[in-house]
């Protein structure tokens, strides 16, 4: 079965530089490749996104290139590094961008209402050297099922260093650290057994008609 992951790196280092999220990222597409999922890596850094909800910003916005990315992905990964204990700025750009499928009618099955992100997969990936990894989990995979994005169990894989630390994943030696390891592999499993199930089996749900129900309820 032909899939595709999509795998953002929400690192704040514009390309080459070097990113520890990337380092990261670069196993999962090991274990995607072994899976024999085609797989494509983007900076989203690399492009001029702008701020807003909506799906095209205007003028130099470059949201619609990625966009049209994660449309075309039956898996969508997105790594993130951990700032101030929080999300990269870079990665909670890429959530509310995608506000845009509860309001454009565009993004969203004529016919079904579903939008354009149902019956994809969704998981994410996490580094940074102190605390936060679970909440930024937390946050993104929320994120991504209230967008509609399915979300398999097991489907995050991070590293973060002790506190006070200054060493990053690789410096560190987190290519070698056991959990990180075992839940990079939970991670891609899971999301490439779902895709293939959701593939076979698309979600039939129609938004629509449950919205017309939840009207009558609600007189």
């Amino acid at each position: 079965m032909d899939m595709k992951a999509l795998l953002i790196n929400c690192t704040l280092k514009p390309s080459p530089a070097f990113s520890n999220t990337g380092a990261l990222i670069d196993k999962a597409i090991k274990l995607l490749k072994h899976h024999d999922v085609e797989t494509e890596v983007i900076r989203i850094v690399d492009y001029n996104v702008k701020p807003g909800n909506s799906s095209d910003e205007g003028k130099g916005d470059e949201w619609p290139k990625v966009l049209s990315k994660i449309k075309e992905c039956d898996i969508l990964i997105i790594g993130t590094p951990i700032w101030v204990g929080h999300l990269a700025s870079t990665a909670q750009r890429i959530v509310e961008r995608l506000d845009a499928i509860f309001h454009e009618k565009e993004l969203a099955d004529e016919k079904t209402g579903q939008y354009f992100t149902y019956n994809k997969v969704a998981g994410c990936l996490i580094t940074g050297n102190e605390d936060g990894a679970h909440s930024c989990a937390a946050q993104l995979l929320w994120a991504m099922q209230e967008c509609g994005f399915t979300i398999p169990p097991n489907v995050n894989a991070y590293w973060v260093g002790p506190a006070g630390g200054n060493k990053d994943y690789v410096e560190a030696g987190g290519k070698k650290y056991f959990y990180t390891n075992l839940t990079l592999q939970y991670t891609v499993a899971n999301l490439v057994y779902f895709a293939g199930l959701l593939k076979s089996n698309p979600i039939t749900t129609n938004l629509k008609e449950l919205e017309k129900q939840a009207k009558k309820d609600s007189e």
